[in-house]
């Protein structure tokens, strides 16, 4: 096999994971598709695609799927996690005995464990520190896998210390439609990627209410703020929140019709219950559960965070949507920088 080609195993056959394994079997990688639901994997051997998650986009045959990790993970060099985050340190385990030290482990999981307030690479770190240390990449960045999937040109970003890991990653999955750049700043990318979410509830809130889109703006410029407050806290650089997982990936997942994150905000703003909205979900918004990690974090690290206090009021406190956000503007007034 030549160096340029790897064999990749993907774990996690949602709407990312499977757009994932396109991608990387278009660029000539020997893929493996792990899918957790049996009637999953079948219907994506029965139909070459996955027509519960991203259904109308037809998988490479270099792409097999299965539910085995043992098989997927069998003669790996390259490991993506496209998992929820609440699921990765218990599949983290489940995967150990097959892991080992030359693996490059991709993080494509947007999100922060809420018991420990660890980004996903501290997750895989804690659970394999008796055994190796991993060589770790995050992956984050704008990027609706149905859009990827589709050849959309995207744009993305890899972060790992040292910056050969990412760079592999960069090489092996760049492409004429999907470009990736990479960056040192793991803290960052990792906590970008997780707590734009959270900002992306609040914005559908504030769509669901009806207000328009001065109120999206301000809402996202100060969530920026937020977001780059906290990295900087937890030792990442301001920069990067400039970059494609900071202001990239909030612009995106705000505005963007495919985020599910801001489509729960718009159904919590029109008065639904949340119980009510994730019971009518198949796929995870990821923000509902980071806000209260990211509270948490906050919470503990000193950092003034308004509009997160304010989305896990909504979420986990029973405040009304629209009181929330009049409080939110009724806060102290005070100088912009």
């Amino acid at each position: 096999m030549s160096e340029d080609v790897h064999r990749m195993a993907i774990i996690g056959a949602g709407s990312w994971g499977t757009a994932l394994s396109i991608l990387a079997a278009k660029r000539g990688h020997l893929v493996a598709l792990w899918s957790h639901e049996s009637e999953v994997a079948a219907a994506i051997r029965e139909r070459r695609e996955n027509p519960i998650y991203l259904p109308g986009f037809p998988l490479p045959p270099s792409v097999r799927v299965t539910t085995s990790l043992e098989e997927a993970l069998d003669g790996a060099d390259v490991v993506i996690a496209a998992l929820p985050s609440h699921v990765c340190r218990s599949m983290y385990e489940r995967m150990r005995p097959w892991l080992h030290p030359r693996m490059i482990f991709v993080s494509a999981t947007k999100g922060i464990e809420v018991e420990t307030q660890m980004r996903m690479s501290e997750v895989l770190r804690d659970v394999l520190r008796d055994q190796f240390e991993p060589r770790i990449v995050v992956l984050s960045g704008p990027s609706f896998a149905q859009e990827v999937a589709r050849g959309d040109p995207t744009a993305v970003v890899a972060a790992s210390y040292p910056l050969e890991y990412s760079q592999l990653v960069q090489r092996s999955l760049s492409g004429p439609s999907f470009r990736i750049y990479t960056s040192p700043d793991v803290v960052g990318v990792e906590v970008g990627g997780a707590v734009k979410n959270v900002i992306a509830i609040g914005a559908g809130v504030v769509t669901g209410l009806g207000w328009g889109s001065n109120s999206v703006a301000a809402l996202i410029t100060r969530g920026l703020a937020e977001m780059t407050r906290l990295v900087v806290a937890l030792g990442g650089r301001a920069e990067t929140m400039a970059g494609l997982a900071g202001v990239g990936d909030l612009v995106l997942t705000c505005t963007g019709q495919l985020s599910r994150n801001r489509q729960v905000g718009i159904e919590l703003g029109r008065g639904r219950t949340l119980p009510e909205i994730l019971a009518s979900m198949r796929q995870v918004a990821e923000g509902v559960r980071t806000t209260r990690a990211v509270y948490r974090l906050s919470q503990r690290l000193g950092v003034e965070m308004p509009i997160t206090a304010s989305i896990h009021a909504l979420l986990y406190e029973g405040r009304d949507p629209r009181d929330v956000a009049v409080a939110l503007m009724e806060r102290p007034l005070k100088r912009e920088i």
